[in-house]
Protein backbone atom coordinates (compact mmCIF):
# COMPACT_ATOMS: atom_id res chain seq x y z
CA UNK A 1 0.00 0.00 0.00
CA UNK A 2 0.98 3.34 -0.81
CA UNK A 3 2.81 5.24 2.20
CA UNK A 4 1.18 8.78 1.50
CA UNK A 5 -2.61 9.51 1.80
CA UNK A 6 -4.31 10.80 -0.75
CA UNK A 7 -5.99 14.00 0.38
CA UNK A 8 -9.64 14.29 0.53
CA UNK A 9 -11.49 15.34 -2.67
CA UNK A 10 -14.82 17.12 -3.39
CA UNK A 11 -17.28 15.24 -5.70
CA UNK A 12 -19.24 16.44 -8.07
CA UNK A 13 -23.08 17.03 -7.01
CA UNK A 14 -25.39 15.13 -9.47
CA UNK A 15 -27.34 17.40 -11.62
CA UNK A 16 -31.56 17.23 -10.45
CA UNK A 17 -32.15 17.54 -13.94
CA UNK A 18 -31.55 13.90 -14.51
CA UNK A 19 -33.23 11.29 -14.29
CA UNK A 20 -33.32 9.56 -11.28
CA UNK A 21 -32.08 6.22 -11.61
CA UNK A 22 -31.69 4.84 -7.88
CA UNK A 23 -34.25 1.92 -6.81
CA UNK A 24 -34.90 0.45 -3.47
CA UNK A 25 -36.15 -2.75 -2.51
CA UNK A 26 -38.85 -3.65 0.37
CA UNK A 27 -36.94 -6.01 2.98
CA UNK A 28 -37.71 -6.89 6.03
CA UNK A 29 -34.73 -6.24 8.03
CA UNK A 30 -32.94 -6.54 11.44
CA UNK A 31 -29.94 -6.25 13.86
CA UNK A 32 -27.36 -8.91 14.89
CA UNK A 33 -30.04 -9.46 17.90
CA UNK A 34 -33.13 -10.29 15.47
CA UNK A 35 -35.35 -8.03 17.17
CA UNK A 36 -37.02 -5.70 15.99
CA UNK A 37 -37.74 -6.86 12.65
CA UNK A 38 -38.53 -3.87 10.29
CA UNK A 39 -40.15 -3.26 6.68
CA UNK A 40 -37.37 -0.80 4.79
CA UNK A 41 -36.54 0.33 1.83
CA UNK A 42 -33.15 -0.90 1.20
CA UNK A 43 -30.60 1.44 -1.30
CA UNK A 44 -27.60 -0.68 -2.45
CA UNK A 45 -25.58 2.43 -3.99
CA UNK A 46 -22.17 0.78 -5.95
CA UNK A 47 -20.39 4.69 -6.39
CA UNK A 48 -20.91 8.07 -4.46
CA UNK A 49 -22.78 9.57 -7.16
CA UNK A 50 -25.26 6.82 -6.69
CA UNK A 51 -25.13 7.94 -2.84
CA UNK A 52 -25.56 11.24 -3.65
CA UNK A 53 -28.47 10.75 -5.50
CA UNK A 54 -30.39 8.66 -2.99
CA UNK A 55 -29.90 11.21 -0.32
CA UNK A 56 -30.91 14.32 -2.83
CA UNK A 57 -33.66 12.84 -4.63
CA UNK A 58 -35.04 9.48 -3.23
CA UNK A 59 -38.90 9.25 -2.44
CA UNK A 60 -38.63 8.45 0.96
CA UNK A 61 -38.22 11.27 4.08
CA UNK A 62 -35.70 9.93 5.50
CA UNK A 63 -32.71 7.91 5.46
CA UNK A 64 -30.39 5.60 7.46
CA UNK A 65 -27.08 4.68 6.62
CA UNK A 66 -26.55 0.63 7.16
CA UNK A 67 -22.81 -1.04 7.75
CA UNK A 68 -22.76 -4.52 8.63
CA UNK A 69 -25.59 -5.24 10.48
CA UNK A 70 -24.16 -5.46 14.00
CA UNK A 71 -25.58 -2.63 16.18
CA UNK A 72 -28.63 -4.70 17.65
CA UNK A 73 -31.77 -3.18 18.07
CA UNK A 74 -33.15 -0.58 15.97
CA UNK A 75 -30.28 1.93 15.41
CA UNK A 76 -29.76 1.10 11.67
CA UNK A 77 -34.01 0.59 10.65
CA UNK A 78 -35.83 2.54 9.27
CA UNK A 79 -39.52 1.67 9.43
CA UNK A 80 -41.15 2.04 6.23
CA UNK A 81 -38.45 4.36 4.84
CA UNK A 82 -34.67 4.09 3.24
CA UNK A 83 -32.21 2.61 4.58
CA UNK A 84 -28.72 2.67 2.86
CA UNK A 85 -25.79 0.03 2.54
CA UNK A 86 -22.65 0.92 2.29
CA UNK A 87 -20.86 -2.35 1.64
CA UNK A 88 -19.40 -1.16 -1.51
CA UNK A 89 -17.41 1.09 -0.09
CA UNK A 90 -14.99 -0.74 1.16
CA UNK A 91 -11.63 0.07 0.35
CA UNK A 92 -8.10 1.34 1.86
CA UNK A 93 -7.05 4.05 0.60
CA UNK A 94 -3.77 4.81 1.87
CA UNK A 95 -1.64 3.88 5.08
CA UNK A 96 1.66 5.59 6.66
CA UNK A 97 3.31 2.87 8.56
CA UNK A 98 5.60 5.70 10.14
CA UNK A 99 2.32 7.50 12.11
CA UNK A 100 0.53 4.34 12.10
CA UNK A 101 -2.46 6.56 10.48
CA UNK A 102 -4.38 4.51 7.78
CA UNK A 103 -7.44 6.21 5.37
CA UNK A 104 -9.99 3.81 4.48
CA UNK A 105 -13.67 4.12 3.34
CA UNK A 106 -16.18 3.60 5.55
CA UNK A 107 -17.27 -0.05 5.13
CA UNK A 108 -13.97 -1.20 5.53
CA UNK A 109 -14.08 -3.87 8.71
CA UNK A 110 -11.97 -3.92 11.60
CA UNK A 111 -11.99 -8.07 10.62
CA UNK A 112 -10.18 -6.61 7.26
CA UNK A 113 -7.61 -4.37 9.08
CA UNK A 114 -6.86 -6.49 11.56
CA UNK A 115 -5.92 -9.46 9.61
CA UNK A 116 -3.92 -7.02 6.96
CA UNK A 117 -1.99 -5.23 9.91
CA UNK A 118 -1.64 -7.56 12.74
CA UNK A 119 1.43 -8.68 10.18
CA UNK A 120 2.97 -5.85 9.96
CA UNK A 121 3.24 -4.86 13.99
CA UNK A 122 -0.26 -2.68 14.18
CA UNK A 123 -3.50 -3.51 16.06
CA UNK A 124 -6.91 -1.62 15.98
CA UNK A 125 -6.82 0.76 18.68
CA UNK A 126 -10.24 0.00 20.20
CA UNK A 127 -12.23 -2.67 19.59
CA UNK A 128 -16.07 -4.11 20.26
CA UNK A 129 -16.57 -8.00 20.88
CA UNK A 130 -17.20 -8.28 17.17
CA UNK A 131 -14.58 -7.70 14.40
CA UNK A 132 -17.12 -7.96 11.86
CA UNK A 133 -18.17 -4.12 12.09
CA UNK A 134 -17.63 -1.51 9.86
CA UNK A 135 -15.08 1.46 10.56
CA UNK A 136 -17.98 4.17 9.70
CA UNK A 137 -20.33 1.85 12.23
CA UNK A 138 -17.49 2.03 15.22
CA UNK A 139 -17.29 5.91 14.51
CA UNK A 140 -21.02 6.32 14.70
CA UNK A 141 -21.42 3.77 17.83
CA UNK A 142 -18.19 5.74 19.24
CA UNK A 143 -17.29 2.20 20.01
CA UNK A 144 -15.11 0.96 23.03
CA UNK A 145 -12.95 -2.07 24.06
CA UNK A 146 -12.09 -4.02 26.87
CA UNK A 147 -9.13 -0.99 27.07
CA UNK A 148 -11.22 1.98 27.58
CA UNK A 149 -9.64 2.60 31.29
CA UNK A 150 -6.61 2.92 29.55
CA UNK A 151 -7.22 4.16 26.17
CA UNK A 152 -10.69 5.72 25.83
CA UNK A 153 -13.20 5.13 22.55
CA UNK A 154 -12.93 5.55 18.97
CA UNK A 155 -12.96 9.18 18.97
CA UNK A 156 -10.30 9.23 20.25
CA UNK A 157 -8.31 7.91 17.57
CA UNK A 158 -10.12 9.30 14.72
CA UNK A 159 -7.63 11.98 12.80
CA UNK A 160 -10.31 13.26 10.24
CA UNK A 161 -13.88 12.02 8.00
CA UNK A 162 -15.89 13.20 5.21
CA UNK A 163 -19.76 13.08 5.80
CA UNK A 164 -22.70 13.59 3.27
CA UNK A 165 -24.79 15.94 4.46
CA UNK A 166 -28.44 16.08 3.52
CA UNK A 167 -27.86 19.08 1.14
CA UNK A 168 -25.86 16.32 -0.96
CA UNK A 169 -22.39 18.50 0.03
CA UNK A 170 -19.37 17.15 1.04
CA UNK A 171 -17.71 18.00 5.18
CA UNK A 172 -14.52 17.45 6.06
CA UNK A 173 -14.56 17.26 9.56
CA UNK A 174 -11.63 17.23 12.61
CA UNK A 175 -10.84 18.88 16.22
CA UNK A 176 -9.90 22.02 13.83
CA UNK A 177 -12.33 21.52 11.31
CA UNK A 178 -16.10 21.70 11.48
CA UNK A 179 -15.39 20.78 15.12
CA UNK A 180 -19.49 20.99 16.22
CA UNK A 181 -20.13 18.21 13.38
CA UNK A 182 -17.08 15.80 14.45
CA UNK A 183 -18.27 15.34 17.80
CA UNK A 184 -22.20 15.14 17.03
CA UNK A 185 -21.06 12.33 14.46
CA UNK A 186 -18.70 10.67 16.76
CA UNK A 187 -21.36 8.34 18.71
CA UNK A 188 -24.32 10.18 16.85
CA UNK A 189 -26.04 6.78 15.53
CA UNK A 190 -25.95 8.09 11.59
CA UNK A 191 -28.18 10.93 12.21
CA UNK A 192 -25.68 13.64 10.84
CA UNK A 193 -25.18 11.96 7.58
CA UNK A 194 -23.17 9.08 6.04
CA UNK A 195 -19.86 8.67 6.56
CA UNK A 196 -17.88 8.20 3.43
CA UNK A 197 -13.99 7.81 4.89
CA UNK A 198 -11.94 8.46 7.85
CA UNK A 199 -8.16 8.66 9.02
CA UNK A 200 -7.65 6.51 12.28
CA UNK A 201 -4.64 6.37 14.21
CA UNK A 202 -3.95 2.14 14.64
CA UNK A 203 -1.49 1.17 18.03
CA UNK A 204 1.86 -0.43 17.41
CA UNK A 205 2.24 -3.92 18.60
CA UNK A 206 5.40 -6.23 18.57
CA UNK A 207 3.21 -9.70 18.11
CA UNK A 208 0.08 -10.79 17.56
CA UNK A 209 -0.72 -12.50 20.65
CA UNK A 210 -1.67 -11.57 24.65
CA UNK A 211 -0.35 -12.25 27.89
CA UNK A 212 -3.78 -13.45 29.18
CA UNK A 213 -4.27 -13.53 33.59
CA UNK A 214 -7.91 -15.25 34.64
CA UNK A 215 -8.78 -14.65 37.85
CA UNK A 216 -11.79 -15.79 39.57
CA UNK A 217 -13.96 -13.70 42.26
CA UNK A 218 -15.89 -15.23 44.41
CA UNK A 219 -18.75 -12.10 43.98
CA UNK A 220 -19.41 -8.79 42.85
CA UNK A 221 -17.43 -6.70 45.30
CA UNK A 222 -14.46 -9.44 45.37
CA UNK A 223 -15.18 -8.32 41.21
CA UNK A 224 -15.14 -5.24 41.83
CA UNK A 225 -11.97 -4.78 44.50
CA UNK A 226 -10.24 -6.37 41.96
CA UNK A 227 -10.40 -4.35 39.19
CA UNK A 228 -9.64 -1.02 41.71
CA UNK A 229 -6.19 -2.70 42.58
CA UNK A 230 -4.64 -3.90 38.85
CA UNK A 231 -6.50 -1.75 36.18
CA UNK A 232 -3.19 -0.14 36.10
CA UNK A 233 -1.33 -3.28 35.45
CA UNK A 234 -3.64 -4.24 32.31
CA UNK A 235 -4.22 -2.52 28.80
CA UNK A 236 -7.50 -4.81 28.67
CA UNK A 237 -9.53 -5.89 31.46
CA UNK A 238 -13.25 -7.90 31.48
CA UNK A 239 -15.12 -10.09 33.82
CA UNK A 240 -17.48 -12.53 32.76
CA UNK A 241 -20.33 -12.56 35.65
CA UNK A 242 -22.91 -15.70 36.69
CA UNK A 243 -26.36 -13.93 36.07
CA UNK A 244 -27.43 -16.90 37.99
CA UNK A 245 -25.85 -16.75 41.04
CA UNK A 246 -27.72 -15.79 44.20
CA UNK A 247 -26.84 -14.91 48.13
CA UNK A 248 -23.03 -14.66 48.55
CA UNK A 249 -22.39 -15.62 45.40
CA UNK A 250 -24.15 -12.96 43.85
CA UNK A 251 -21.82 -11.52 40.57
CA UNK A 252 -19.47 -14.28 40.93
CA UNK A 253 -17.08 -13.67 37.94
CA UNK A 254 -13.95 -14.58 36.12
CA UNK A 255 -11.69 -11.19 35.18
CA UNK A 256 -10.02 -11.97 31.87
CA UNK A 257 -7.38 -9.49 31.97
CA UNK A 258 -4.58 -9.45 29.04
CA UNK A 259 -1.50 -7.29 27.64
CA UNK A 260 -0.55 -7.64 24.74
CA UNK A 261 2.93 -9.27 24.67
CA UNK A 262 6.73 -8.70 23.73
CA UNK A 263 8.48 -10.90 21.44
CA UNK A 264 10.67 -11.68 24.21
CA UNK A 265 7.80 -12.82 25.86
CA UNK A 266 6.70 -15.63 23.60
CA UNK A 267 7.08 -19.14 23.83
CA UNK A 268 10.38 -20.13 21.68
CA UNK A 269 8.60 -21.67 18.93
CA UNK A 270 6.58 -18.67 18.23
CA UNK A 271 9.10 -16.13 18.50
CA UNK A 272 10.58 -16.77 14.96
CA UNK A 273 7.05 -15.53 13.68
CA UNK A 274 5.67 -13.05 16.48
CA UNK A 275 2.90 -11.55 14.17
CA UNK A 276 1.41 -14.56 11.86
CA UNK A 277 -1.83 -13.79 12.52
CA UNK A 278 -4.00 -16.83 12.67
CA UNK A 279 -7.55 -17.44 12.78
CA UNK A 280 -8.29 -20.74 12.99
CA UNK A 281 -11.47 -23.24 12.92
CA UNK A 282 -14.58 -21.64 12.94
CA UNK A 283 -17.54 -23.49 13.46
CA UNK A 284 -21.30 -22.82 12.08
CA UNK A 285 -24.34 -22.71 14.22
CA UNK A 286 -26.32 -24.41 11.56
CA UNK A 287 -29.91 -23.41 11.98
CA UNK A 288 -32.20 -21.56 14.20
CA UNK A 289 -32.83 -23.20 17.44
CA UNK A 290 -36.26 -23.19 19.06
CA UNK A 291 -36.70 -20.88 21.67
CA UNK A 292 -37.00 -23.01 24.68
CA UNK A 293 -33.28 -23.79 23.95
CA UNK A 294 -32.14 -21.09 26.58
CA UNK A 295 -33.83 -21.44 29.58
CA UNK A 296 -33.00 -20.75 32.83
CA UNK A 297 -31.41 -24.69 33.07
CA UNK A 298 -29.19 -24.77 29.85
CA UNK A 299 -28.15 -21.22 30.93
CA UNK A 300 -27.10 -22.31 34.67
CA UNK A 301 -25.04 -25.17 33.61
CA UNK A 302 -23.53 -23.13 30.89
CA UNK A 303 -22.22 -20.54 33.89
CA UNK A 304 -21.05 -23.54 35.81
CA UNK A 305 -19.63 -25.17 32.57
CA UNK A 306 -17.97 -21.31 31.78
CA UNK A 307 -16.38 -21.04 35.63
CA UNK A 308 -15.51 -24.31 35.53
CA UNK A 309 -12.90 -24.07 32.41
CA UNK A 310 -11.45 -20.98 33.39
CA UNK A 311 -9.41 -21.30 36.53
CA UNK A 312 -7.05 -18.89 37.95
CA UNK A 313 -4.75 -19.15 35.03
CA UNK A 314 -1.85 -16.99 33.23
CA UNK A 315 -0.94 -17.71 29.28
CA UNK A 316 -0.08 -16.53 25.77
CA UNK A 317 -3.23 -16.80 23.22
CA UNK A 318 -3.38 -14.85 19.93
CA UNK A 319 -5.05 -11.90 19.95
CA UNK A 320 -8.23 -13.53 18.30
CA UNK A 321 -8.62 -15.72 20.80
CA UNK A 322 -8.72 -13.12 23.80
CA UNK A 323 -11.09 -9.94 22.06
CA UNK A 324 -13.64 -11.80 19.64
CA UNK A 325 -14.59 -15.18 21.72
CA UNK A 326 -17.63 -15.32 19.91
CA UNK A 327 -16.96 -14.39 16.60
CA UNK A 328 -15.07 -17.82 16.38
CA UNK A 329 -18.43 -19.89 15.77
CA UNK A 330 -20.54 -17.75 12.54
CA UNK A 331 -24.10 -17.20 12.75
CA UNK A 332 -23.94 -17.63 16.80
CA UNK A 333 -26.85 -15.38 17.28
CA UNK A 334 -29.04 -17.94 15.76
CA UNK A 335 -29.14 -19.60 19.54
CA UNK A 336 -31.45 -17.30 20.48
CA UNK A 337 -34.33 -18.74 18.30
CA UNK A 338 -36.30 -16.75 16.03
CA UNK A 339 -37.53 -14.21 18.68
CA UNK A 340 -33.93 -13.05 19.05
CA UNK A 341 -32.76 -11.56 21.65
CA UNK A 342 -31.86 -8.24 23.32
CA UNK A 343 -28.52 -6.80 24.00
CA UNK A 344 -28.10 -4.44 26.83
CA UNK A 345 -25.59 -2.22 27.97
CA UNK A 346 -25.48 0.24 30.70
CA UNK A 347 -22.76 2.96 32.08
CA UNK A 348 -22.90 3.72 35.80
CA UNK A 349 -20.87 6.50 37.42
CA UNK A 350 -18.26 4.75 40.10
CA UNK A 351 -20.13 6.33 43.21
CA UNK A 352 -23.20 4.56 42.32
CA UNK A 353 -22.18 1.27 40.34
CA UNK A 354 -21.99 -0.96 43.37
CA UNK A 355 -25.06 0.13 44.79
CA UNK A 356 -27.11 -0.47 41.43
CA UNK A 357 -24.93 -3.48 40.01
CA UNK A 358 -26.78 -5.44 43.24
CA UNK A 359 -29.64 -3.55 42.64
CA UNK A 360 -29.89 -5.17 38.88
CA UNK A 361 -28.41 -8.38 39.54
CA UNK A 362 -30.78 -9.24 42.50
CA UNK A 363 -33.93 -8.26 39.89
CA UNK A 364 -32.58 -10.30 37.28
CA UNK A 365 -32.09 -13.12 39.46
CA UNK A 366 -35.73 -12.50 41.23
CA UNK A 367 -36.65 -12.86 37.40
CA UNK A 368 -34.78 -16.00 36.26
CA UNK A 369 -33.27 -13.52 33.78
CA UNK A 370 -30.09 -15.40 33.04
CA UNK A 371 -27.53 -13.95 30.85
CA UNK A 372 -25.73 -16.13 27.70
CA UNK A 373 -23.16 -14.22 28.32
CA UNK A 374 -22.40 -10.96 30.97
CA UNK A 375 -19.62 -8.63 31.10
CA UNK A 376 -18.58 -6.49 33.12
CA UNK A 377 -15.75 -3.72 32.27
CA UNK A 378 -14.30 -0.54 33.89
CA UNK A 379 -14.55 2.75 31.86
CA UNK A 380 -12.24 5.56 31.99
CA UNK A 381 -13.20 9.31 31.38
CA UNK A 382 -16.25 10.20 29.09
CA UNK A 383 -15.62 11.27 25.13
CA UNK A 384 -16.65 14.37 23.74
CA UNK A 385 -18.94 12.88 21.38
CA UNK A 386 -22.35 14.34 22.35
CA UNK A 387 -23.77 10.75 22.21
CA UNK A 388 -21.56 9.03 23.03
CA UNK A 389 -21.85 6.28 25.72
CA UNK A 390 -18.84 5.60 27.64
CA UNK A 391 -18.56 7.57 31.31
CA UNK A 392 -16.28 7.22 33.75
CA UNK A 393 -16.73 4.13 36.41
CA UNK A 394 -18.02 0.50 35.39
CA UNK A 395 -20.18 -1.04 32.67
CA UNK A 396 -22.21 -3.83 32.33
CA UNK A 397 -23.75 -5.77 29.08
CA UNK A 398 -26.10 -8.45 29.20
CA UNK A 399 -27.56 -10.94 26.27
CA UNK A 400 -31.20 -11.78 27.19
CA UNK A 401 -33.14 -13.67 25.27
CA UNK A 402 -36.41 -11.83 23.85
CA UNK A 403 -39.67 -13.08 25.46
CA UNK A 404 -41.83 -10.22 24.31
CA UNK A 405 -43.68 -7.10 26.60
CA UNK A 406 -42.76 -9.12 29.62
CA UNK A 407 -38.72 -8.76 28.84
CA UNK A 408 -39.77 -4.88 27.87
CA UNK A 409 -41.19 -3.90 31.23
CA UNK A 410 -38.53 -5.74 33.19
CA UNK A 411 -35.66 -3.39 31.10
CA UNK A 412 -37.93 -0.52 31.58
CA UNK A 413 -37.70 -1.43 35.45
CA UNK A 414 -33.80 -1.11 35.00
CA UNK A 415 -33.94 1.67 32.96
CA UNK A 416 -35.32 4.05 36.13
CA UNK A 417 -32.79 2.15 38.25
CA UNK A 418 -29.39 3.48 35.68
CA UNK A 419 -31.25 6.31 35.52
CA UNK A 420 -31.63 7.29 39.49
CA UNK A 421 -27.81 6.13 39.71
CA UNK A 422 -26.95 8.60 37.01
CA UNK A 423 -25.86 6.16 34.08
CA UNK A 424 -26.56 5.75 30.96
CA UNK A 425 -27.54 2.85 28.51
CA UNK A 426 -25.80 2.24 25.11
CA UNK A 427 -27.67 3.22 22.03
CA UNK A 428 -25.99 0.34 19.96
CA UNK A 429 -27.61 -2.29 21.61
CA UNK A 430 -30.92 -0.36 22.52
CA UNK A 431 -34.21 -1.44 21.88
CA UNK A 432 -36.39 -0.45 24.03
CA UNK A 433 -35.76 2.82 25.99
CA UNK A 434 -37.97 5.15 26.63
CA UNK A 435 -37.63 8.95 25.17
CA UNK A 436 -37.88 10.41 28.56
CA UNK A 437 -35.74 8.15 30.50
CA UNK A 438 -32.60 8.38 27.42
CA UNK A 439 -33.42 12.54 27.48
CA UNK A 440 -32.45 11.97 31.28
CA UNK A 441 -29.65 10.13 30.28
CA UNK A 442 -27.87 12.26 28.00
CA UNK A 443 -27.72 15.64 28.91
CA UNK A 444 -25.96 16.86 25.56
CA UNK A 445 -29.05 15.77 23.48
CA UNK A 446 -30.21 19.22 23.34
CA UNK A 447 -26.51 20.33 21.95
CA UNK A 448 -27.04 17.48 19.53
CA UNK A 449 -30.43 18.52 17.87
CA UNK A 450 -29.09 22.31 17.59
CA UNK A 451 -26.19 20.76 15.77
CA UNK A 452 -27.54 18.32 13.39
CA UNK A 453 -30.69 21.10 12.48
CA UNK A 454 -27.56 22.99 11.40
CA UNK A 455 -26.87 20.83 8.92
CA UNK A 456 -30.02 18.57 8.18
CA UNK A 457 -32.97 21.11 8.72
CA UNK A 458 -35.64 18.46 7.27
CA UNK A 459 -34.42 15.59 9.06
CA UNK A 460 -33.20 13.69 6.35
CA UNK A 461 -31.27 11.34 8.46
CA UNK A 462 -33.53 9.36 10.88
CA UNK A 463 -33.70 6.21 11.84
CA UNK A 464 -36.93 4.00 14.01
CA UNK A 465 -34.88 4.57 17.52
CA UNK A 466 -34.45 7.99 16.98
CA UNK A 467 -37.86 8.44 16.27
CA UNK A 468 -38.48 6.14 19.63
CA UNK A 469 -35.94 8.07 21.90
CA UNK A 470 -37.51 11.76 20.30
CA UNK A 471 -33.85 12.38 18.89
CA UNK A 472 -36.00 13.58 16.06
CA UNK A 473 -39.40 14.31 15.64
CA UNK A 474 -42.06 11.82 14.81
CA UNK A 475 -43.31 11.78 10.84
Amino acid sequence: MSKSVPKFSRAILVDAANQYSQRASTQSIAGWGKYPVESCEVYRPEALADLQEIVSRAPERDLIARGLGRSYGDAALNRDSGVVLSQQFDRMLGFDPDTGVLHCQSAVSLAEIIELFVPRGFFFPVTPGTKFISVGGAIASDVHGKNHHANGSMGEFIIDFRLLTASGAILECSREQNTDVFWATIGGMGLTGILLDARVRLQRVETAYMNVQNERAANLDIALERFFETDDEFAYAVAWIDCLAKGRSLGRSVLMRANHARVDELPPALRATPCKFEEGFKPTVPFTFPNFALNPFSMKLFNRFFNAIHPNSESVVGCDNYFYVLDRVQHWNRIYGRRGVVQYQIALPPESSRAALIQILEKLTEANRGSFLAVLKTFGPASQGLLSFPMKGFTLALDLPFTGQDLIAELQEIDAIVAEAGGRIYLAKDACMSSEVFAQMYPNLNRFREIKASIDPEQRFASSQARRLGIVEPR
